[in-house]
């Protein structure tokens, strides 16, 4: 049997396997994703489900309507549901991994179906595109924000090249931010917890004319940490962020709409350090019992404390030519800086630190002209995007430091367009493509110092030069793709709550140069660094079923879909003998497109209103990646021995509500009891299973108790958060063989209670 045929024959057991888990799911479970007052249509009685309005393809659609995979979050939701940032939804999205990546507190890690991308350094590309209003955020640093002032989150699974481009070929998640209205709107939000939680978020916005109203948030999310540094008796795991955003609306008529806006946060958060899984190879220093505890030594890079700071503006134009037809325009700056102190082996001593500075910023400029028309709908745009990302950092270990810079340039641009036809009452097509160019230069330095006390890159002047292994300028390092990424679908109205869609969608990511490079030490062929690696290239099959039951009392998501994915990019580090005396001191950076593979998936979700009191919703996942090529050393096919990290084979959840009318001080409203059990299945940290730092399956308990006026102008809530108090890995360093042997691990929230207040003025 040939490989294409074995792949249909997967899809349609995965079909009939969707069909028989939706007969026993599909008329009990649910998914409540589509709540919202704010932002969807009211139901019409209190047993339906409202519907909920989502952008996925560039225009505003129900979310049981659009044929596209994707889940969306409403403020209200969110809020209910004690949603503190973005890492906390990834509970209750099928095939999805949302987690602060390793040695780090605010830059996102994030896979979906399989694709995504771990390694934040210079040159490496996402393969989850993060959306504010349609800027995308070229960098994943500071991505794990603190969730305020957004109408609503959507998460779109599976390639999307054709409608937001290049790096988008796992998903992408949008944050959407609330338009001000036209009265003085004033909120607060205040919340403490557990572990000396203390938040704040201020809202408030107004007219100040018919046509001009203007807005700003400033908010403050405090906490203590889950552990001690006992080197620097400092908090582990704490939190101290700042943010603020300010806005401005002008609508000199009914057709044009201008929203300026400007934001801002810090994170002076301690540096956040691993937990030892193994015992000290020369000190013998012993494993610590709590695992969010360290003993590193490192918290600081030239002279800063661990520190992250981003800031951002962006101008909004919207002008409706026609009824019918809209010109947007998207313009946006943004910048982010991180003082990053690493301490790869969490020990007192200079054994393997390394202090780093990541620096990166962009502009975008998008136009959009977005048609819809009755029997056709569509949107055609251009795209620009001007971005250079930037990192430093010594590698401090057995006597020397390794500095190593990297400095990326990156200008694409990108013209696409997708149009909708309906061919008849029941069915209709879509079609869409986008010819992206996509342009790279990178310089690339790397030197070895004498001694421990670091680099004159990273403030030791006075520092001995031992060698220069790589010295690369642009001009030396530079590539350019072209790629188109075409999408076609078909959707059937079986029935009035019957929508049935096949799709076809291409995507790919960025190609680049490894920034970790050493042309001495790991032998790279001064040829093979100019080459840089390939974009990786994904195709995408799906097959859904989005419907509705019980007079829209139940709501049922199923798609089943399978991905041909090719020149896979596998940035990795391996340990390198520096100085010839016969053992590792350093390491380097190995970068290829190692592989190919086939990946199947199957995702469930469903929500359903039992009663005007009571709801149950759930999520059902599970996904087959597998490599089917993948050349390792000596060019020897290895497939067979590598997995695919941070994507679990089965993830579920399953929430209940239960609602009943309680006054309080004279004021009507209405108590909400919730409980959520989330499971994910074994997580692989690397290509190469590492059974010391792979996670095996765990559960997660949560439970609320929210009080809601009448009015919505108050709210008050108990959220408890992982109440089974489990321990579970999310990322992990495993270089054993170097110094004291780095193989550190790095832990989701323990427990956690927070009690929050939220009143409008």
């Amino acid at each position: 049997m040939t490989t294409s045929k074995k792949s249909q024959r997967k899809l349609v057991l995965l079909s009939r396997s969707a069909a028989a888990i939706f007969a026993i799911y599909g008329s009990g479970l649910g998914y409540a994703h589509a709540q919202s007052n704010e932002t969807t249509a009211k139901a019409t009685d209190d047993t339906q489900i409202a519907k909920v309005v989502v952008s996925a393809r560039r225009r505003e659609e129900t979310l049981q309507d659009v044929p596209v995979s994707v889940t969306a979050y409403s403020a209200d939701q969110i809020a209910k549901n004690g949603i503190a940032d973005i890492t906390g939804l990834a509970l209750t999205l099928p095939n999805t991994t949302l987690s602060a990546s390793r040695g780090t507190n605010s830059t996102l890690t994030s896979f979906i179906r399989g694709v995504g991308q771990q390694d934040p350094l210079a040159g490496f590309e996402s393969g989850v595109g993060i959306y504010l209003d349609d800027i995308y955020l070229a960098r994943p640093q500071g991505a794990v924000a603190d969730i305020y002032d957004v109408e609503r989150i959507e998460v779109l699974r599976g390639p999307q090249g054709t409608l937001y481009g290049r790096n988008t070929i796992g998903g992408a998640v949008k944050y959407v931010t609330r338009k001000m209205g036209p009265n003085t709107d004033m909120r607060l939000k205040a919340s403490v917890g557990s572990y000396g939680q203390m938040d704040g978020v201020f809202t408030a916005s107004t007219p100040i004319s018919d046509t001009v109203r203007v807005g700003g948030t400033l908010a403050k999310f405090k906490r203590n940490g889950f552990g001690k540094d006992f080197t620097t008796g400092e908090d582990n795991y704490n939190k101290d962020i700042s943010a603020a955003r300010l806005s401005a609306e002008f609508m000199p008529n009914s057709a044009l709409f201008i929203r300026i806006s400007a934001d801002t946060s810090q994170d002076d958060s301690n540096a956040k350090h691993g937990h030892r899984l193994t015992v000290g190879k020369i000190t013998g220093a012993p494993i610590l019992s709590n695992v969010y505890d360290t003993r590193a030594n490192l918290n600081t890079v030239l002279g800063h404390k661990q520190q992250v700071t981003q800031s951002g503006v962006s101008a909004l134009v919207e002008y409706q030519i026609e009824p019918d037809l809209m010109f947007k325009s998207v313009t946006a700056s943004r910048h982010d800086k991180s003082f990053a102190p690493i301490d790869f082996d969490s020990l007192s001593t200079v054994d393997f630190d390394v202090p780093a500075l990541y620096k990166n910023k962009q502009f975008s400029q998008e136009f959009q002209l977005t048609y819809t028309g009755k029997s056709m709908q569509g949107v055609a745009g251009l795209y620009y995007i001007d971005a250079n990302a930037y990192n430093k950092f010594d590698v401090r270990l057995l006597g020397t430091s390794t500095f190593t810079e990297g400095d990326i340039d990156t200008k694409a641009w990108a013209a696409f367009a997708d149009a909708s036809f309906d061919l008849s009452k029941e069915f209709s097509v879509s079609v869409g493509g986008r010819y992206t160019v996509d342009k790279r230069e990178a310089s690339i330095m790397r030197q070895i110092y004498l001694g421990t006390a670091g680099s004159p890159g990273m403030g030791n002047p006075s520092a001995v030069l031992f060698r220069t292994d790589t010295n690369l300028s642009k001009s030396d390092l530079n590539r350019e793709d072209k790629k188109f990424t075409p999408r076609i679908s078909a959707s059937w109205k079986a029935s009035a709550d019957q929508n049935v869609y096949a799709s076809w969608t291409e995507g790919f990511k960025g190609g680049g140069f490894d920034p970790r490079m050493n042309l001495v030490g790991s032998k790279l062929s001064l040829a093979k660094a100019k080459q840089g690696f390939l974009p990786e290239k994904i195709s995408t099959f799906e097959l859904g079923l989005k419907s509705a039951f019980a007079n829209n009392s139940i709501f049922t998501n199923v798609a089943v879909f399978h991905s041909d994915y090719q020149d896979v990019q596998i940035p990795g580090s391996v340990a390198i003998d520096t100085n010839g005396d016969g053992k590792d001191d350093s390491f380097a950076g190995v970068t290829t497109n190692a592989g190919k593979a086939k990946i199947d998936g199957i995702e469930i979700e469903a929500t359903a209103r039992v009663t005007d009191a009571f709801s149950l919703s759930g999520m059902l996942s599970y996904i087959d990646a597998k490599y089917t090529k993948y050349i390792g050393a000596g060019n020897i096919d290895v497939a067979s021995l590598r997995v695919f990290q941070n994507t679990p084979k089965q993830t579920a959840s399953l929430r209940a509500n239960y609602d009943w009318s309680m006054p309080v001080m004279g004021h009507s409203g209405k108590l909400s009891l919730s409980s959520s059990l989330a499971f994910r299945g074994k997580t692989y940290q690397f290509e190469t299973p590492t059974p010391i730092l792979d996670q095996d399956s765990y559960k997660l308990w949560d439970a609320s108790l929210v009080w809601t006026r009448s009015d919505n102008a108050v709210r008050v809530g108990l959220h408890g958060k992982n109440l089974n108090d489990a321990r579970y890995k999310v990322a992990g360093y495993l270089f054993p063989t170097l110094g004291e042997g780095s193989t550190t691990a790095f832990y989701g929230n323990p427990r956690t209670y927070t009690l929050t207040l939220d009143y409008r003025f």
